[in-house]
């Protein structure tokens, strides 16, 4: 047990790691309100691997780093801590597949495979960016065109986001698990 916690905190350390520096990769997108997360990858390949709770304290250390190393967008503290810790570690809510997907691989179910890790990405794009919108309608809601609802405003703005990062993590965790499905199952589990 012991063994598997060591391991679970290790594997969880180089994924944060992974995702801060993908987090540097410049996207170079016109609109700076649209985040393209790619950190969301690895995120999401650990969190279907070691299950929602590790993927959900790894998402928050992702954010916590991302703040000291000053990546983050600094207006207040709530709104700090809103948008990076706390909406990093949903990212990590995929994770509540990787029972599902455990099963359908041990069953070599390639239709429930793939439908697991479509339904992990969507979940864990859409709950990162229902933190954001909530913080974009609260926090950045001043900056809507005049007349403009925040809601509105903050729809467009994260919901755009949102759609494009849950189908980035779906395609991609999809790709993963076809070439590499033992990447989801920790060896213990073999044991």
């Amino acid at each position: 047990m012991k063994h598997t916690k060591l391991l679970t905190l290790i594997e969880g350390a180089v994924i944060v790691a992974v995702a801060t520096a993908l987090s540097w990769i410049p996207l170079n997108l016109p609109n700076a309100s649209f985040d393209l997360s790619l950190g969301l990858i690895p995120l999401g390949v650990y969190a279907l691997r070691r299950g929602a709770p590790a993927g959900l304290v790894a998402g928050f250390v992702w954010g916590l780093l991302l703040i000291v190393l000053g990546k983050a967008y600094f207006m207040t503290i709530p709104q700090v801590l809103l948008e990076y810790p706390i909406a990093f570690a949903l990212g990590g809510l995929g994770g509540v597949f990787s029972g599902r997907l455990r099963g359908a691989l041990a069953a070599k179910e390639t239709r429930r495979i793939h439908l697991t890790v479509i339904f992990a990405g969507v979940v864990a794009a859409c709950a990162r960016w229902f933190i954001h919108f909530w913080a974009g309608v609260i926090f950045w809601g001043s900056y809507a065109p005049e007349g403009m609802s925040p809601y509105i405003y903050s729809g467009i703005m994260n919901g755009a986001s949102a759609a494009a990062n849950a189908a980035m993590l779906a395609v991609v965790l999809t790709v993963v698990v076809k070439a590499a499905p033992a990447l989801f199952v920790p060896k213990e589990v073999y044991r």
